[in-house]
């Protein structure tokens, strides 16, 4: 089966969750260089793109029969994290839910699901000059092996899912993931996070999920797969679309799991006024949260100078560097900031009184969190991305080449925009022009 329409590059043969399937090519990009020169400054030394690939193509190889019309949309969203694969230039990545966009009716936004049989998949790519190449994509699928696809979970608690044009009402699943942090252990089993439940997600190398570890409390029903609820309570109060996004693998096995925002906690005014975002400590041998954290994001002006909406503070990345730290990126779609962080045992808040739904004021309406008595994790600046010429918007993803370098992937939306602008009267996707890329910025100093 060919996986390229007239016009574009041809592709090879490689295997995909161990099955021969054609897939992706070659894929040629353009090098932006830094303006900066290197030096004592951060300074980007490459950048990669990836190119066009039919996302009907790339899914039906994968799963056929998913995607029946993929209405003009390209493969695009693997930039919801990148993860070292143990070769030069190699990465596994991965995609969100799928191209999704808003459009707002009568007043009211609704969630667009515009290829609803997408399924989200994990990428391995090589970085290879200036272009981005696909090597290997594994769909992740139930306990069966049918696709979870991307769709929203309970009526109670996400967003209503709808057609390309807001105009048809889809149905909910339960298996629906969007699929964000991503590490791969020893084993070659993936843990991957996601924002529905929150929750993190044990994937086989196969790409099957074998446990979906959600908060106590969450009552999801229905799922093709193991569901367990091993995670805190508190965590049912994250916002809409900001559950987990970040996800690291710390050197003895344990992982890092950070919310994308301020849980909504008593409320959604309070969510998005707070400076205040939560990490927990997963024990991959116990299946159990030992520790969680307090994480102060700094004033949105600084992340930003062009924003002035704290609640546009998120973390989508968090990279471990060794021993007890971490890199964490706060960012806002324009802009981003990376810390190093080093966590500390005394500031665990796991189980106390700031773990609690009914504690009030709660930790995200805190002004000043240690006059209350809560340590935050210490932290210091590495980099300010938003000043390094050459990096480019909504930067998701980040990974360590070495002591000096790390490759950044951004979200490319699947090439989509909010509004009903997005498609055009036959229904095909006006691309935004926005392409995937991995970009790769020389520190001035040793992580």
């Amino acid at each position: 089966m060919s996986l390229h329409a007239p016009g574009r590059r041809a592709v090879h043969r490689t295997l995909v969750a161990g099955v021969p399937l054609a897939l992706l090519a070659t894929l040629a990009g353009t090098v932006t260089a830094s303006a900066q020169t290197p030096g004592a400054e951060a300074h980007v030394t490459r950048t990669a793109t990836l190119g066009d690939i039919p996302l009907g193509r790339f899914s039906n190889t994968l799963l056929p029969g998913t995607v029946t019309d993929d209405r003009g949309v390209d493969l695009g969203g693997i930039g919801s994290d990148i993860y070292p694969a143990g070769r030069q230039g190699e990465f596994w990545t991965v995609t969100d839910r799928g191209p999704n966009g808003q459009i707002k009716v009568d007043g009211t936004k609704r969630r667009t699901f515009p290829v609803p049989g997408f399924d989200p998949a994990i990428v391995r790519i090589r970085v290879s000059g200036t272009s981005v190449k696909v090597l290997q994509a594994i769909p992740i699928t139930t306990s069966r092996g049918k696709a979870v696809t991307g769709l929203s979970n309970q009526a109670s608690r996400d967003e209503a899912p709808y057609s390309y044009d807001a105009k048809t009402p889809l149905s909910y699943n339960p298996n629906g993931l969007d699929t964000e942090g991503i590490v791969r252990a020893k084993d070659g089993s993936f843990w991957l996070v996601d924002e529905y439940g929150p929750s993190l997600v044990h994937v086989s190398a196969r790409g099957k999920v074998l446990t979906r570890y959600v908060p106590k409390g969450l009552g999801l029903r229905g799922a093709g797969y193991r569901v367990v609820e091993a995670l805190p309570e508190v965590l049912l109060h994250r916002k809409i679309n900001r559950g987990f996004e970040g996800l690291a693998l710390l050197p003895g096995g344990d992982l890092v799991l950070a919310v994308q925002s301020p849980l909504s906690l008593p409320d959604q005014d309070a969510g998005e006024a707070s400076r205040t975002v939560r990490l927990l400590r997963f024990d991959t041998e116990k299946r159990a949260v030992t520790a969680e954290y307090a994480y102060r994001f700094d004033p949105v002006e600084v992340v930003d100078p062009s924003e002035d909406d704290t609640s546009e503070l998120k973390i989508s990345s968090v990279v471990a560097l060794g021993g007890e730290r971490l890199l964490v990126e706060e960012r806002t779609d324009k802009a981003a900031r990376l810390h190093e962080v080093k966590l500390d045992r005394k500031a665990n808040i796991l189980g106390s009184r700031w773990d609690k739904e009914a504690t009030s004021p709660s930790l995200e309406q805190l002004e000043n969190p240690a006059a209350s008595g809560v340590r935050v994790l210490p932290k210091k600046l590495v980099v300010d991305l938003g000043k390094v010429a050459g990096v480019p918007g909504k930067i998701e993803g980040v990974a360590r080449v070495d002591r000096n370098t790390i490759a950044l992937i951004n979200d490319n939306d699947f090439g989509m925009t909010d509004g009903s602008g997005a498609f055009d009267a036959q229904g095909r996707l006006v691309d935004s022009g926005i392409e995937t890329t991995v970009t790769y910025v020389r520190l001035p100093k040793s992580l």
